[in-house]
């Protein structure tokens, strides 16, 4: 299977006739059919691949960050015993939590949250409806200059469609109450190009407590070219959702039978968000070979999380139930200039560009029982701004050699002030700081089919505003990330890639917000190293095949176990294009043994999960369009699995005292999804 990515040339392009300047009078124009060029997409690292949709139009509906396991080594799992909720991310050793360690984008907008009342780079991906996504730009380590904040161990973005050739109406339905339903059309499709897409879902999960969680998606899309040479795209979504979540329960209840595994201590949990986004990009391509680009976004967002996983620990009369409060708007863009020349008889790309996002952020903690709030514990108004001038630079001063590389600075301001006098020792202050990133990346090749890669980049992290103040604090967490790599296509342009990464990340010491708890807490340095290794393509007829392994050392530089990184994942996929129409796929996914704690004392178990999918077009004869009918099978062995686990503290209202054990999201038993699609 050969990935290639497509560049749409206008069908108005402007020819110049002879030796012609802009002025000339005898300039000719030419009205010529839309141009389809190919070409291999280039990398700048082995790791670094465009996803596109047909590899995750078989994922199992319901969860965007499905799509995810297609990247080698990424792993995503519900956090909490609910789907509204975040989901929790595991990539090159890190736990990154909701996000702290992987920066998402949606057409180049910032999806994570800084400052966020439930966690660092907080990364709801919920508001995306997965039909629309035309493909994923995913590039591990930090080798590229235009990424910056939470590009540690990676960063993905979501590239939205223009149009699509054919309307679709789809309504599902599963087990556990679950349906979906969507409906994506373009009206228009020549010079303005306009999608259009809504989803609706709900589902009450598998646990005794119904999860009621129900989404509401929408999506408008308006693409045109005010000349020849430019391209603007105005993009509006709209995201809300509620649930009741079982949260996450102590092992101990359900070893002696006490509580289902379904079960819930405070059957009370759950929240409910709202977010609402625009985005503008624009681009314009000029008569000598140069791009200028700008982009700008906007986005209003709301969230209130209702948790309890201590229980009974610190207040054994109304129990530990808190709530996590979060209203922001969110704004920026990026300008730049890119130019493509010859320098001293070498093919080059230059680029200069600016970046910059402004989060105005009230985020509250307080106590509740039953979602009625009792106290407050922090409240804050946070205004945190940062400003990012880069440079990237890409030459091939041979035929089998390109570097590519550059530098980005970054500059952050923070400022926090309390709401709540009575709170103490919260922190407020102004400060700010400033980091240099450099990036660069060697390209050899190719021979025999085959490129190698060194590469070498600095990233970061931004900690919470609330750490940012606190004095001695570390707002900036570096990140030193190293790789060497090789793809390969032995059997030729057409045939399976093959893909070897060995990789290693260096995070210097960070003071990071505890969002639960309203606390920093001071982490040391730590060190990863791993190796990864892919395949993917055709192997015979119509088989294609999709796998990727992922060993990895995760530590502190004391020794002690970074808890909760992940030490082996796994994901393979064999998809089979039957004839008549039927297409099938089954994939499993792999989650290995991690350490809970840092003594290594308590280990979360490996799983594994096994899906199969099937799509059929119907051979029934419509008077406009077709049919397709699919079905899901997710976790077809029905096996017993955990999903987010943890190591701590809690206790139960019958205990004395707190008691240390392990603290489990039950994995999903065996469900079945199915439905029809009309595309039209």
């Amino acid at each position: 299977m050969n990935y290639r990515w497509l560049v749409l040339l206008s069908s108005a392009v402007v020819f110049n006739v002879g030796p012609v300047f802009a002025h000339d009078p005898d300039t000719v124009e030419l009205d010529v059919p839309e141009v389809t060029v190919l070409a291999d997409r280039p990398h700048a690292s082995s790791s670094q691949q465009f996803i596109p949709d047909k590899e995750y139009i078989l994922q199992p509906q319901g969860r965007p960050a499905q799509v995810l396991r297609l990247i080698p080594g990424f792993v995503a799992i519900e956090h909490s015993g609910g789907a509204g909720k975040a989901d929790q991310y595991f990539l090159r050793g890190f736990d990154a939590d909701h996000g702290t360690d992987v920066a998402f984008f949606s057409d180049g907008m910032p999806i994570n949250f800084r400052s966020h009342a439930h966690g660092q780079g907080y990364t709801d991906l919920n508001f995306i409806i997965p039909e629309t996504i035309e493909g994923l730009d995913v590039s591990k380590g930090a080798y590229l200059p235009e990424y910056g904040d939470f590009d540690t161990a990676g960063a993905v973005n979501f590239r939205t469609r223009d149009v699509v050739k054919e309307g679709i109406v789809q309504a599902a339905g599963g087990q556990f109450d679950t349906q979906r339903y969507i409906l994506m059309f373009s009206p228009t499709k020549d010079r303005i190009r306009t999608l259009f897409a809504g989803e609706g879902y709900y589902t009450n999960g598998p646990f005794l407590n119904d999860n009621r969680y129900f989404r509401a998606n929408l999506l408008g899309k308006v693409t045109t070219n005010l000349s020849s040479r430019d391209e603007l795209s105005l993009t509006a979504t709209f995201h809300k959702a509620q649930w009741n979540a079982s949260g996450e329960i102590p092992l101990r209840t359900v070893t002696d039978g006490t509580l289902d595994r379904f079960g819930a201590i405070d059957p009370s949990e759950g929240g409910k968000t709202l977010r609402s986004t625009a985005r503008l990009n624009y681009h314009y391509d000029t008569q000598s070979g140069g791009e200028l680009f700008a982009n700008a976004y906007g986005q209003y967002y709301k969230y209130d999380l209702y948790t309890n996983f201590t229980f009974f620990l610190n207040d054994p009369v109304n129990g530990d139930g808190f709530q996590q409060h979060d209203t922001r708007v969110m704004y920026g863009g990026d300008l730049g200039y890119k130019h493509r020349a010859q320098f001293y008889g070498m093919p080059s790309t230059g680029t200069i560009g600016f970046q910059t996002r402004v989060d105005d952020i009230h985020a509250r903690l307080g106590t509740q029982v039953r979602r009625n709030p009792l106290s407050t514990t922090a409240d804050s108004n946070i205004l945190e701004a940062s400003y990012a001038p880069y440079l990237k630079a890409e030459v091939q001063p041979l035929p089998w050699m390109r570097l590519t590389g550059g530098l980005r600075a970054e500059t952050f301001t923070f400022n926090v002030q309390n709401r709540c006098p009575d709170c103490a020792e919260q922190p407020a202050g102004r400060t700010s700081s400033s980091i240099v990133l450099p990036k660069a990346n060697l390209i050899l090749g190719p021979w025999f089919q085959t490129e190698f890669f060194a590469n070498y980049g600095e990233g970061y992290h931004s900690n919470d505003a609330r750490s940012a103040v606190t004095p001695a604090s570390s707002p900036l967490a570096r990140a030193r990330t190293y790789e060497l790599g090789a793809r390969s296509k032995p059997w030729g342009p057409e045939g399976m890639e093959l893909i070897a990464t060995l990789w290693a990340i260096d995070l210097r010491s960070e003071l990071v917000f505890v969002g639960d708890e309203g606390t920093t807490e001071i982490r040391g340095p730590t060190r990863r190293r791993g190796v990864e290794v892919a395949a993917r393509g055709q192997i015979w007829g119509p088989i294609y095949i999709n796998g990727s392994l992922t060993w990895s050392k995760s530590e502190f530089v004391n020794g002690d176990a970074i808890p909760l990184a992940p030490e082996l994942t796994a994901y393979g996929a064999v998809l089979v294009q039957w004839p008549e129409g039927l297409r099938s796929q089954i994939q499993a996914t792999y989650l290995g043994v991690r350490p809970l704690i840092e003594d290594r004392s308590a280990n979360a178990p490996s799983w594994i999960d096994i899906d199969l999918s099937e799509r059929y077009i119907l051979p029934v004869k419509l008077p406009y369009g077709r049919l397709e009918a699919f079905l899901f099978i997710q976790n077809l062995l029905n096996t017993k699995w955990e999903q987010a686990t943890f190591y701590f503290a809690s206790r139960l209202r019958n205990e004395a005292a707190g008691v240390n054990d392990v603290h489990f999201v039950p994995g999903n038993p065996r469900f079945f999804m199915g439905g029809l699609a009309w595309y039209f």
